[in-house]
């Protein structure tokens, strides 16, 4: 696990986007897509990548890491919706290329075994985009996952309903059930990275990376990932106790190296 500490929010999106176009013009590639706050920036660059650099899609897929149960593709928060709005209308992936869960799906069980059988008929994901809850979580593994868990319906606890409601009308509209890759499934991507940024995820992301692997932090288990990249702002590092050391460890870093 490579723990990187950056300025600002704006460098975390630079340098993530720098690992994913290393990826993506390395030849055709499977690329796993949060949704949230946290990879706007990286989005938007990627977005000016393509727009003014060449950056091209067009031999990539996409995996999305979630969905809520009982939401259409076109609703407005469903995250088919969010990802294409935020990022992927925007770039030029060939028709069909980017995957989603079925949030409408008559048997959820069935949907997650399909979901995760389709991603390892992809080849598997080469680069997995992944942020952090203020309780720890990825994707929607809530506290108390199983590390080895695969694609499945879960419950949101209320303190991530929470959370997510600013975006919908009023917070009841907040679906309580997803369909979410499992800690498992997530740890079979090539490449893990790890953004967090501000304040307010700081406990989490120290928990996550010098706290012990548990299921009560389910980013701990990236701890036993052989390939981690997690690239925090000064504000989402303030609580780590070897900052020093990561910093002394980035600046020494070889230059042959990359992400």
């Amino acid at each position: 696990m490579e723990i990187i500490i950056l300025p600002t929010p704006a460098d975390v999106a630079r340098t993530a986007a720098d690992a994913i176009e290393d990826q993506v013009r390395s030849g055709p590639s499977v690329v796993g897509l949060a949704t949230g706050s946290t990879p706007l920036g990286t989005y938007q660059e990627l977005i000016e990548r393509h727009r003014t650099g060449g950056l091209s899609f067009a031999q990539a897929q996409a995996f999305l890491l979630d969905e809520y149960v009982g939401l259409p593709t076109d609703h407005p928060q469903s995250y088919h919706s969010v990802i294409r709005a935020e990022f992927t209308d925007s770039v030029d992936f060939a028709a069909g290329a980017v995957h989603g869960l079925d949030g409408m799906a008559a048997n959820p069980a069935a949907e997650a075994l399909r979901y995760d059988a389709s991603i390892e008929a992809a080849g598997g994901v080469d680069i997995q985009i992944l942020g952090i809850g203020t309780d720890g979580h990825i994707g929607f593994n809530e506290p108390m996952s199983s590390l080895v868990s695969r694609t499945r319906i879960k419950t949101l606890t209320q303190q991530t309903r929470v959370d997510n409601a600013r975006f919908f009308e009023t917070p009841e509209q907040v679906p309580d059930h997803v369909l979410t890759q499992g800690l498992g499934t997530i740890s079979q991507a090539r490449h893990l990275l790890l953004l967090g940024l501000g304040e307010a995820k700081a406990d989490a992301v120290a928990a996550a990376v010098e706290g012990p692997v548990a299921a009560i932090c389910p980013a701990s288990a990236l701890q036993l990932h052989p390939h981690v990249t997690v690239l925090v702002d000064e504000a989402a590092a303030s609580k780590l106790l070897h900052k020093e050391y990561y910093q002394y460890a980035f600046d020494r870093k070889p230059a042959w190296q990359g992400l």
